[in-house]
């Protein structure tokens, strides 16, 4: 077989970008995936220089990326510490979605846009990015802090409604009749498909992996744990839902087993790299000239990612009871969006609800949400951390 000099020309591109940009992120101490997205604007079919010639081809591996950190983060994660924040996190979860919708549908009709647009935004800005909040999380070491079980909780509702409104968003391009009974119908549907994947995950991963463990064999382990996060994610996606999430599940379902964490070590060196790729694939469709001629509508969405939704969730957070310094740290780490606004926003692009315009203003506004997410999360944290020791593991 022949290799492609043109496939081995844009990897080569893709991790050179990745290098430069991590280790100007490095210095100036941001975090990494920042420089990996500047690293792809630079080398983006619309900006000038060296450019991708097949972008499809590496969005497909920075799939791969996805799918890979949210196994981790679902093994790094216990189901003992999230069931402590239940009610928040589906209470206050749905609550935050719906309230954050709402806010964009009063802002539609202020700016004058059509409802649907306004619906498209508001979907878009309500889910922060799991994957960027982790690393967050990670970097203030409060993965296990009160506040950070929370937020994690509060970003799995969202992946889970992320799933839910990429099958209603379709519906709503269609005649106008019906169209609620419609979506009821479907979401039922799809929460019956959620239940038997949950149960395969639980039962079926771990005893997989052990039997991969008694092999004592490095690479067949290795090769088993990546088998089966590609599997999974596969299979949710089969069933209509996101890749992440049936990544996420097959983490979960060892999470509790730590003679299977060995699954998490060995695919740690591979997660990194593709996950690097994916935030380089997600800066070479930034197209600078559309942002430009879209400035208001940027404006707009960045007011309500980072001022909107700072207010709603130190809001809901107040109305579950939890204290004040714990509601402003995970309002603070909810100021972003992330990769699974791109899918929404996606959805509706090709179902017409929504122009080019949209969907590159939400890009745009999620990288520079991640963006301001960092200084906003190093003075809030700067500010109220020394507060947080003294409340309760768990207020809710």
């Amino acid at each position: 077989m022949e290799a492609n000099p043109i496939l081995f020309r844009d990897l080569t591109y893709i991790f050179l970008a990745a290098v430069a940009g991590g280790v100007i992120a490095w210095r100036l101490k941001l975090p990494l995936i920042l420089g990996f997205v500047v690293g792809g604007v630079v080398i983006s079919p619309f900006t000038p220089g060296p450019h991708l010639s097949d972008l499809h081809t590496f969005e497909v591996f920075a799939e791969v990326g996805v799918v890979l950190l949210m196994f981790s983060i679902g093994v790094e994660f216990s189901i003992p510490d999230l069931m402590r924040v239940k009610w928040i996190a589906l209470g206050g979860g749905t609550l935050g979605i719906l309230l954050s919708i709402g806010l964009a549908l009063g802002t539609a009709k202020l700016m004058g846009w059509n409802m649907m647009q306004g619906f498209v935004v508001g979907a878009t800005i309500s889910v922060a990015s799991t994957m960027v909040l982790a690393r967050m999380l990670a970097d203030h070491h409060a993965m296990g802090k009160t506040h950070g079980r929370v937020m994690i909780g509060i970003t799995l509702v969202e992946d889970v409604a992320v799933v839910f409104m990429t099958v209603i968003i379709p519906i709503f391009s269609g005649p106008g009749e019906g169209r609620f009974a419609r979506a009821a119908w479907t979401l039922g549907k799809a929460v019956l498909l959620l239940i038997p994947l949950i149960f395969l995950a639980l039962t079926v991963v771990p005893r997989i992996l052990r039997a991969a463990a008694r092999t004592k064999d490095q690479e067949l382990f290795l090769l088993f744990a990546i088998a089966i996060c590609l599997v999974s994610a596969g299979i949710a996606q089969a069933l209509g839902f996101s890749v992440a999430l049936g990544a996420f599940l097959a983490g979960l379902s060892i999470s509790g087993a730590k003679d299977l964490h060995e699954a998490h070590t060995v695919l740690i060196p591979l997660r990194d790299a593709f996950v690097a790729l994916f935030f380089v694939s997600l800066g070479t469709l930034v197209v600078p000239q559309i942002i430009v001629h879209n400035l208001q509508l940027l404006g707009v969405m960045l007011f309500l990612i980072v001022f909107g939704k700072f207010i709603i969730w130190t809001g809901v957070m107040r109305l579950f009871r939890y204290s004040i310094w714990t509601s402003i740290a995970v309002a603070a780490g909810l100021t972003q969006i992330g990769e699974l606004s791109f899918i929404l926003v996606e959805v509706a692009r090709k179902s017409g609800l929504v122009g080019d315009e949209v969907f590159t203003a939400t890009l745009a506004a999620s990288l520079i949400s991640i963006f301001l997410n960092v200084f906003i999360m190093r003075g809030v944290m700067k500010w109220v951390d020394p507060k947080l020791p003294a409340e309760k593991l768990a207020t809710a």
